[in-house]
């Protein structure tokens, strides 16, 4: 049985919608002060729809869009959490999981479980002088690793350190 869309919601029920830890949210409301659930008696939380979009557009900037925590506080400051709210609401519902095992692919007597595919959400977008930086560096390790599979580079003999002493002299 699921909620109405303009009922209050817990810590626990907003964790399982966005996909994110229960310790992460609170961590947010430390970051960002524009986030403030309702707190009754003990310290329970109950976060009105408008704290969902705001944190679903503050999730899709951190998690989607590769925003860090201050670069998501400035675009809270500079546009204002409507325009991140917006964010919130245009995004599609996150897909439901399927509870269960993996399905098994049999390879021959053997079942192996299937692999996921890496999410395409770790890649880091570079400025320009920064990426031509890396990949220069890409290339020279890429040299690095091709003359040492060839065996181009030598193994050099460190020199020998002179053996420690026990004890200081007086």
């Amino acid at each position: 049985m699921s909620k109405a869309a303009e009922a209050f919601r817990t810590i626990s029920e907003v964790a399982g919608e966005l996909e994110v830890p229960k310790h992460v949210l609170r961590f947010w409301e430390a970051k960002f002060p524009q986030i403030r659930p309702m707190k009754r008696g003990g310290g329970r939380r109950y976060y009105r729809p408008e704290d969902m979009e705001l944190l679903r557009g503050i999730r899709h900037l951190l998690h989607a869009q590769g925003y860090t925590i201050k670069g998501v506080q400035k675009i809270l400051r500079e546009q204002g959490i409507d325009e991140v709210k917006v964010l919130g609401r245009s995004l599609p519902p996150p897909a439901e999981k399927k509870r269960g095992r993996k399905p098994l692919v049999r390879s021959g007597a053997k079942a192996v479980e299937e692999k996921a595919a890496p999410a395409p959400s770790n890649v880091v977008r570079l400025a320009q002088p920064h990426r031509a930086v890396v990949e220069s560096v890409i290339a020279e390790l890429g040299a690095c690793r091709q003359m040492l599979l060839t065996g181009a580079v030598a193994q050099e003999r460190l020199p020998e350190r002179a053996p420690r002493r026990a004890g200081r002299r007086a």
